[in-house]
């Protein structure tokens, strides 16, 4: 039998979405106020997808308290009331866009599950907004 299981989690972050190569004045008419120089946060919720086969013995697809500890350790310690321009390494070279988190929540996720298991990353920014990321 072939499933999704799903955990969601929640961490609070700031960011400034900007490039430092532009002028404030371009930044201001592409980013809005979301590229304000003082930064600005989000209440993030996010829903963590592994897909595969359930293993006939347990029942399990996976043990969602391996998931959560993930969750815990990639995600959350690391992303939890933190300035994501400032104190997350990845975002040294990349926006701290929507997109991007969730691409980096993905990659820091994967790399701890088995191969065997496909992953989803649902972020929502905002209750309205949110992306999906599946890998690729």
């Amino acid at each position: 039998m072939r499933l999704t299981a799903y955990r969601k989690a929640h961490f609070n972050a700031a960011h400034r979405l900007y490039r430092k190569n532009w002028s404030d004045e371009k930044n201001e008419e592409v980013f809005g106020k979301c590229s304000n120089p003082h930064f600005h946060g989000h209440n993030y919720d996010l829903e963590v997808g592994v897909t595969g086969e359930v293993d006939p013995e347990t029942g399990y697809l996976i043990d969602l308290k391996i998931l959560k500890d993930i969750i815990r350790d990639e995600v959350e310690d690391y992303m939890d009331h933190k300035n994501l321009n400032e104190e997350v390494p990845e975002f040294a070279t990349m926006i701290p866009t929507a997109e991007h988190i969730a691409y980096v929540i993905y990659n820091r996720i994967k790399a701890k599950l088995e191969d065997r298991f496909e992953l989803e990353i649902k972020l929502y920014e905002t209750p309205r907004n949110f992306v999906v990321y599946k890998g690729g």
